[in-house]
Order: C-alpha cells, then sequence, then structure tokens
C-alpha cells in the first residue's frame, strides 16, 4: 500500500514539457468544435494568474475569479467576481459562466491565504477565517459547481501544498487547512468516480509569489512566540525567493487537465518530493529535530519520540 501511494503520488516537476500554444485535451472530453470553460478561483495574481494564463494559451475559454473587481491584462481570460466564503457570491458567479459559455468543464481552486502566528495566539475568530477561505471555500465552490461538471465528465483540481503534508510551526491554521484539503480530495475523487469526474491534488513546493508580504498575522502576538514568528517570516521570505516559477505550477495544471486519467497528487519543485522523502524516511523523532531547528524551536521540550 506505501509503495502504491508513493508511485501515484511522484514528483510532478519531472514530467516532460508540452508545446506552448497548441490546444489540446483529454480523449472524450471535448467534441470538436466546441471550446471546453474552465473556472480558476483566485486568478488576479500569483498562481491563479499563471493557471489562467496558460490554460487560456491551451486553447479553453478562461473566467478567472477574485473576491474584488480586477484587471486580467491578458487575452483570453474573463474577470469575474468571486467570495469563497459568501454562498450568494459564489452562486452568482457560476450563474454568469454558464450564462456566457454554457458549459464549465474545469474547476480550478486555487483561492487561498495563510495565517502566522503560533496556535496559542490564534483566536477561534481568526482560525474560523482561514477555515472558511481554504477548506470551506474550496468546498462551497466544488458543491456548486459539481453538477455542471457531472454532465461534462469534467475535472476538478485543487491547489494545496507541502503544508498538507508538513507540519509548518507558526502556520498551524494554514497547515490544518492543507492537511484536511489531502482528506477531502481523496474522498472527492472516490465519490466522484462513477460520473466520470477527475479529481486532482497539486501539492507545489515553494513558489515564487506575493504569498509571504501579503500574509496576515494574528492580532495579539506573545512574546513566549517571537522567536518562532521570526524565524518562521524570515524562512518563508527566503524559501519563496528560492522557489520555482508560478509558471511551473501551471504546466502541471495544464497536464491534469489534458488528462483523461490523472493521478491523484502531483507534488511540484524539488523541495516537495525532497521533504515527502525525508519525511518518509527519517524516525518521526529525528524529523521533528530538525523542524524544532528550522523554527527556532531546537531549545524547547523535544517532545515524544
Amino acid at each position: 500500500m506505501t509503495c502504491d501511494l508513493r508511485t501515484t503520488a511522484a514528483d510532478d516537476s519531472k514530467a516532460p514539457p508540452r508545446q506552448r500554444g497548441v490546444s489540446f485535451a483529454c480523449s472524450g472530453c471535448m467534441a470538436i468544435g466546441q471550446t471546453r470553460c474552465a473556472l480558476v478561483t483566485g486568478a488576479s495574481s500569483g498562481i491563479g494568474a499563471a493557471i489562467a494564463r496558460r490554460l487560456a494559451s491551451d486553447g479553453l475559454r478562461v473566467f478567472g475569479t477574485s473576491r474584488k473587481p480586477f484587471d486580467s491584462g491578458q487575452s483570453g481570460i474573463e474577470p469575474v467576481v468571486l467570495d469563497v466564503t459568501d454562498d450568494d457570491s459564489v452562486r452568482a458567479a457560476i450563474d454568469l459562466v454558464l450564462d456566457k459559455s454554457g458549459r464549465l468543464d474545469v474547476l480550478i481552486n486555487n483561492a487561498g491565504t495563510t495565517l502566522v502566528g503560533a496556535l496559542e495566539e490564534t483566536s477561534t475568530d481568526e482560525a474560523r477565517w482561514l477555515l472558511e477561505t481554504n477548506l470551506l471555500g474550496v468546498h462551497r465552490v466544488t458543491r456548486a459547481c459539481l453538477p455542471h461538471l457531472r454532465a461534462r465528465k469534467g475535472h476538478t483540481v485543487i491547489i494545496g501544498s507541502i503544508a498538507g503534508f508538513l507540519a509548518k510551526p507558526g502556520e498551524g491554521f494554514y497547515s490544518a487547512t492543507k492537511h484536511a484539503l489531502e482528506g477531502y480530495a481523496d474522498v472527492l475523487r472516490l465519490e466522484l468516480s462513477p460520473f466520470g469526474v477527475r479529481v486532482a491534488l497539486v501539492e507545489p513546493g515553494f513558489v515564487r509569489t506575493n504569498f509571504a508580504s501579503i500574509a496576515r498575522a494574528v492580532a495579539t502576538p506573545l512574546e513566549i512566540y517571537d522567536v518562532l514568528r521570526h524565524a518562521m517570516r524570515d524562512g518563508l521570505v527566503r524559501d519563496v525567493e528560492g522557489g520555482v516559477e508560478a509558471a511551473e505550477v501551471a504546466a502541471c495544471v495544464s497536464r491534469i487537465v489534458a488528462s483523461g486519467a490523472p493521478k491523484l497528487r502531483h507534488r511540484v519543485g524539488r523541495d516537495a518530493a525532497r521533504i515527502y522523502r525525508i519525511k518518509s524516511l527519517l524516525p518521526p523523532g529525528m524529523f521533528e529535530w530538525g523542524l524544532r531547528r528550522r523554527f527556532g524551536l531546537a531549545g524547547h521540550n523535544k517532545g515524544v519520540e
């Protein structure tokens, strides 16, 4: 079982690059003369913008969403206002897409954010805010789109993170939401398999975007966690600066959407593949020790082996 899971979740960054600008689709996904339609959440910048551009270049009709009106700056990308935390906003956005295109073939759940602070510093309201966006937001949009995706035997792709299999001190609820998405994708894939809907989860490592600069901090920090918080922020900035380009994640999504039978997990970036291998090979206590050193916690209680 373990061997099978690792094979299924192999590093996707090593897949051969596709020719840009060539429209293609999985066998049986598109009839001749029809254009597949994709909805990409969180498409105003970063990974979402890169995905929207790539899918448009692949020949799909792309609707890119953001909480506030935005100019995509790209031909072929149609901006739509959508707040993933609001049911009415989600319904209105999907109705607009269907009114304009008459179909929905691809959903890319990319919208998400983070919260910097130790768990003890995090209020229930702050935790709820993050859960509403990163987890319930994905569910809200997916649930509203599923009748239309079933009709097209389409694709739904969730943009997760290495935080889905890696505990990140200082971003505890971010890690919790990404771990939850791992289970959500597992179940969604099983439940939708009888209907021909393809489900995939992308687990990028660090990506060069503005994610670190827009990270929200807890409102009431505690002095005892200053070292952790500073180590986490410094490390996040450093890791993001050394990460892969967002276009690499977009290329992975492009391959998924083109496939009639994509695997479930797709890791993007050497750091994602490396961290997963290290965690799977090292004894838990040794891996935990490494995390404590990485986040300035080496002098704290060593915990339980």
